[in-house]
């Protein structure tokens, strides 16, 4: 959780001590839900690191995921320049939306969080490593295998750029990046860190 957070901040003379909750993937930015929390359903989400509301037809604090399992794992909490509304960043354990979707606004994802979206797939494809996966077959293959299919893959998709048509060029990218994703993973990294490192290079300019 991000220290620089402070309850004690927050204005909660709007909406009957309620403050609107929009809860977002830490890792590929897709927007997952939106709920409610009161004071008391802040105080569990920070105590628990379980994103917490208060449910407003119950008339009580409710865990997300507490009898399908399916929670929202807090990474950060930030409230927006008012302090009149919060966002938070959670690592969804399941499913977020009650019908069955990975978020309450399917429709309204961005193309970009794809991006993430495979991240975060190939990392659970190293921890469970299914059979007949290609990509477990790469991780038990070693990092320097996965290093030379990244080498081949980018003289590829070099060869695309300067000698193919656009088709050809975003096949062979997108094969370079899925096998990027895989060499991070096998070395422990993911693209959050390729992400800090360009964001540090930048305000360093």
């Amino acid at each position: 959780m991000n220290s620089a957070f402070d309850p004690g901040q927050l204005d909660w003379s709007k909406g009957d001590g309620l403050l609107p909750a929009i809860v977002q993937h830490a890792r590929d930015g897709r927007v997952l839900m939106l709920g409610y929390m009161n004071r008391a359903a802040l105080q569990v989400t920070l105590d628990s690191g379980k994103v917490t509301f208060y449910s407003r037809s119950k008339q009580r604090l409710w865990t997300k995921g507490e009898t399908s399992g399916h929670t929202l794992e807090l990474q950060a909490l930030h409230a927006d320049c008012d302090r009149d509304t919060l966002l938070a960043l959670a690592l969804p354990q399941g499913p977020t939306c009650h019908l069955g979707s990975d978020t309450c606004f399917a429709a309204a994802a961005p193309a970009l969080a794809f991006i993430g979206q495979l991240d975060t797939l190939i990392a659970e494809r190293e921890r469970a490593r299914p059979q007949d996966s290609y990509t477990t077959r790469l991780f038990e293959g070693g990092v320097r295998r996965i290093a030379q299919k990244v080498g081949e893959e980018g003289v590829e998709t070099a060869l695309a750029a300067v000698a193919q048509d656009d088709d050809a060029l975003l096949g062979e990218a997108a094969d370079l990046v899925y096998h990027l994703i895989v060499l991070l993973r096998a070395r422990g990294l993911g693209l959050d860190d390729v992400a800090a490192t360009l964001a540090l290079r930048h305000a360093g300019r």
